[in-house]
């Protein structure tokens, strides 16, 4: 492959990337107990993109996190890494310029032989747009009848009744977002 086709591969990757708004890569080294961010992963958890490439410990590594996110997040995270699999999380940062950004993180957790974590790796997703209602269409299915919206409301109302007390409080919220947006959908058909 010549020097000009890696280059326009990468420039298209990165503008996949882009947008797809994945701002940030994460590895994290569960046996040294270190990860380390990519330049926007960096900006985003650390608030300091020189952070980027370097093994980081402690609570720099989460600098950024909302405080009212920290707590949980830490749990879930240490619960997920323990199961192993796929790893998903949403949560706020703070930017530098004391702005708030939701970021969805999705990775994946690797066990050793004896069944230890050894290491995660992920990316990070600003999602601050479809969380405060930006401009998104979502492909699917064609609706099979008039009361699908109420059918997907009544599934909703059941899941959040299955969610048990103790789940992640990301899962509660997602719920209730959900059910929120079906209510105001149903109430915008009901108008029309």
């Amino acid at each position: 492959m010549s020097a000009i086709s890696q280059h326009t591969d990468l420039e298209h990757l990165r503008a996949a990337l882009d947008a797809s708004c994945v701002v940030g890569t994460w590895m994290w080294d569960h046996v040294r107990g270190v990860v380390t961010y990519d330049e926007g992963a960096a900006l985003l958890l650390t608030g300091d993109p020189e952070l980027a490439d370097c093994e980081i410990c402690g609570p720099i590594a989460l600098k950024a996190i909302h405080p009212e996110d920290m707590t949980w997040l830490m749990e879930h995270m240490l619960q997920a890494v323990q199961v192993g699999g796929l790893v998903l999380s949403e949560y706020r940062v703070f930017k530098n310029d004391g702005t708030v950004r939701w970021l969805l993180s999705r990775g994946r957790t690797y066990h050793n032989a004896a069944g230890q974590p050894a290491r995660s790796h992920g990316i990070l997703i600003d999602i601050t747009e479809m969380r405060d209602g930006g401009e998104c269409y979502i492909l699917g299915n064609p609706p099979k009848s008039e009361k699908t919206l109420e059918h997907a409301a009544d599934l909703g109302i059941a899941l959040k009744q299955s969610l048990p007390v103790d789940a992640p409080p990301e899962l509660h919220q997602a719920a209730n977002l959900m059910l929120m947006s079906l209510g105001h959908a149903i109430a915008q058909t009901i108008k029309a």
